[in-house]
């Protein structure tokens, strides 16, 4: 049997060596909360990049550089409840004020008696018609982060974060043809954080002096989250 502690030992070849995650390795949460629901997230960074030309040069001079978008998607399974229900509905508990959007009465579901006076607000009562509402739209769900978490059999980890996601769009359809039914949303967000890995077991493998301060420390350092 292969000694654990022997950094030459068998066992701890192969875990030093397969590092790669697949899909089934990943755990995402939205706002702290674990969506089970996720089955496949996309991101893209662009940047407007443009040459500056001057008479007598076909070749560009250099280039000048404008404003970068970041954007991506999302797919959820759907089973028998919207794919975000669960994060609106803890935080709902939690009274998490974050989790909720203001708008006129006038915007709320048509059905919803917590309201009177459908239509435009007085003038006069432009304070008192603005109510607190749970998102009903995926558009609504105010701004929250996505940390995506991998971790395969060999106990390697890795986290990546992407940071003030916006939802635009959402969709979904039905058909005879389809094994399982899929919600796609997509997303614009203000950061994508870079992917480092984690150490997770201290007892494979003697863990380094930053490794010791990073699984003592109870938060990360901003310089590895944010880019």
């Amino acid at each position: 049997m292969a000694n654990l502690g022997d950094p030459n030992g068998s066992i701890n070849k192969y875990l030093q060596t397969y590092t790669t995650f697949s899909g089934a390795d990943i755990v995402a949460t939205f706002g702290g909360i674990e969506i089970g629901a996720l089955s496949g997230i996309t991101f893209s960074v662009t940047r407007e990049k443009a040459p500056i030309y001057t008479m007598g040069s076909p070749n560009p001079r250099s280039f000048s550089r404008g404003k970068r978008g970041i954007a991506g998607s999302l797919i959820f399974t759907v089973f028998d409840r919207p794919a975000l229900y669960t994060m609106l509905d803890k935080n709902r508990a939690n009274g998490d004020p974050s989790q909720v959007f203001y708008t006129r009465s006038h915007n709320a579901l048509p059905g919803d008696t917590s309201y009177k006076n459908r239509g435009i607000a007085d003038v006069n009562d432009q304070g008192s018609s603005v109510i607190k509402k749970v998102p009903y739209y995926a558009d609504q769900i105010p701004p929250f982060d996505i940390t995506i978490t991998f971790m395969n059999e060999y106990g390697q980890a890795a986290v990546r974060s992407i940071y003030g996601c916006e939802l635009l769009n959402e969709g979904s359809g039905a058909s005879m043809d389809d094994i399982v039914i899929e919600e796609t949303m997509t997303y614009v967000a203000r950061e994508l954080g870079p992917m480092y890995t984690v150490a997770t077991d201290p007892l494979l493998e003697a863990p380094t002096d930053t490794e010791m301060q990073f699984l003592n420390s109870s938060k990360l350092s901003s310089d590895i989250i944010r880019p």
